[in-house]
């Protein structure tokens, strides 16, 4: 397995222009709590805002495995997941809208995108109902023309800065369906501060990128802002949970390299005792622990995309990577922390930045413990434990 040409291609000219935003950049965007515009633009100047979007949008037409090599280069250049998650959601987001959305919908909704004239967040999860989905009591009532809609999201992320909300709501009680997935309907529409209220969450770490709880108050909804069919918005999602549990591995995997880098710079150049601490065992052999782990999600990343794009079956490849890459960007932060000793927790090195980024993607999207009962009953044929 190895990139393309095109691939490669990809990769580096995300990296040219994620090296115009220094890690002086990036400690002001955390500590200002201030979303990185300006990576943003430059981002979708360079047109990789529509790199998964159809070309006669603008975008690239490109699949997931570029969307993932495009991330893992954005994260591994010093942004960590502010630099993520401020294009994650051009690229699985609005997915649905790409397969489902009518041919004025895919120009009206995502050619701005694909522009960065328009921010777009993704509410989905709910205080209440955390991962079972189907549980959300976010209420879409018909009305005249439309849907009226009132109910709660939590961890928006970008809900500050975004004019456009992807709202998942129930168009059914739960109740009166025949499945538990039935009855959610899935709307695009303008983020209207006047019926939203956005409330942000004040968090660990990835700051530059807001998080939030967003309370909806009879919003008015125009029937033709709906994605696809009344009842079948669950559904819809679907399509995107395994593009975005590959996105989230390569983008953790690019965390967890920069810190690995980081952390053998820093053992290379560090004398104690008349000699560099990387020349001790003590400080080689569990950053070549963290290399092997790296290596290893990455190459089940790729593979789960590939097989993604070739239109395969890809839940098993999809989580197992997601997992991996969680865990060794959390071990390989860790290390490098440790390996910096006491600088390590000073924000001069950056290490310690990263590490507490570094807990996100081991419980989003999808917990670790999620994805073990998914591996052990579809995989291993064992019985549904929840």
């Amino acid at each position: 397995m190895a990139l393309t040409e095109e691939q490669a291609a990809i990769d580096a000219a995300v990296r040219k222009i994620c090296g115009n935003f220094t890690d002086e950049y990036w400690t002001a965007c955390e500590t200002e709590l201030r979303f990185p515009e300006e990576y943003y633009q430059a981002m979708a100047g360079a047109g990789f805002l529509g790199i998964t979007m159809p070309e006669d949008l603008g975008g690239a037409g490109l699949g997931v495995t570029e969307a993932a090599i495009m991330m893992q280069a954005a994260s591994s250049s010093g942004g960590g997941y502010s630099a993520a998650s401020a294009i994650h959601i051009n690229l699985f987001g609005p997915h649905a809208i790409v397969v489902h959305g009518t041919p004025e919908q895919k120009q009206r909704f995502l050619t701005p995108l694909i522009r960065g004239e328009e921010k777009a967040c993704f509410g989905v999860t709910e205080p209440d109902a955390g991962l079972d989905t189907t549980s959300i009591t976010t209420f879409a009532k018909r009305a005249p023309g439309g849907y009226r809609i009132t109910g709660r999201k939590i961890w928006t992320s970008t809900a500050q800065v975004a004019s456009k909300i992807l709202i998942l709501a129930r168009t059914t009680p739960k109740d009166a369906c025949r499945r538990p997935t039935d009855g959610l309907s899935l709307f695009f529409t303008d983020l209207d501060r006047s019926r939203i209220e956005v409330r942000r969450i004040h968090k660990l770490g990835r700051n530059a990128v807001d998080s939030n709880a967003v309370f909806i108050d009879d919003l008015f909804v125009r029937e033709e802002d709906r994605i696809g069919e009344e009842g079948r918005g669950f559904h819809y999602l679907l399509d995107s949970l395994n593009p975005e549990r590959i996105l989230v591995a390569a983008e953790s995997i690019g965390l967890g390299r920069d810190a690995l880098a980081r952390a053998a710079r820093y053992a290379r150049e560090r004398v104690v005792f008349g000699r560099p601490i990387g020349q001790n065992q003590g400080i080689q052999h569990p950053l070549a622990e963290c290399w092997i782990q790296l290596e290893s999600a990455w190459w089940t990343c790729m593979r789960a995309a590939s097989l993604y794009d070739a239109g395969k079956p890809c839940g098993a490849e999809a989580n197992a990577a997601k997992f991996l890459g969680g865990r060794a960007a959390f071990d390989a932060s860790t290390r490098a922390v440790l390996t910096h000793g006491g600088m390590g927790y000073a924000r001069e090195y950056q290490v310690e930045r990263l590490f507490r980024e570094s807990i996100l993607p081991r419980i989003a999207p999808v917990t670790e413990q999620l994805i073990l009962s998914f591996i052990a009953e579809k995989v291993l044929d064992l019985p549904k434990s929840y």
